[in-house]
């Protein structure tokens, strides 16, 4: 294996790294109705490889993301 070949393999699981944890942060942050489905959404992005794009294709307009506390 070269070493160019070898960089790009880095590059590639760091790309699937990446939308992996925005798929999965945005789990945490949205509210689904239940816990359960929550638990669910959030095993799904974290298969490997096709996980974030499950979540983005079928899951990522599911939730809701809840009012803020906050007042300004």
């Amino acid at each position: 294996m070269t070493s160019s070949t070898f960089f790009t393999w880095i590059i590639i699981g760091f790309v699937f790294f990446a939308l992996t944890m925005l798929a999965f942060a945005d789990v945490a942050r949205k509210d689904f109705g239940s816990t359960g489905k929550k638990a669910l959404w959030a095993i799904i992005t974290l298969l490997p490889f096709v996980g974030w794009l499950i979540y983005v294709v079928l899951g990522m307009r599911r939730g809701t993301i809840p009012p803020s506390n906050e007042e300004i």
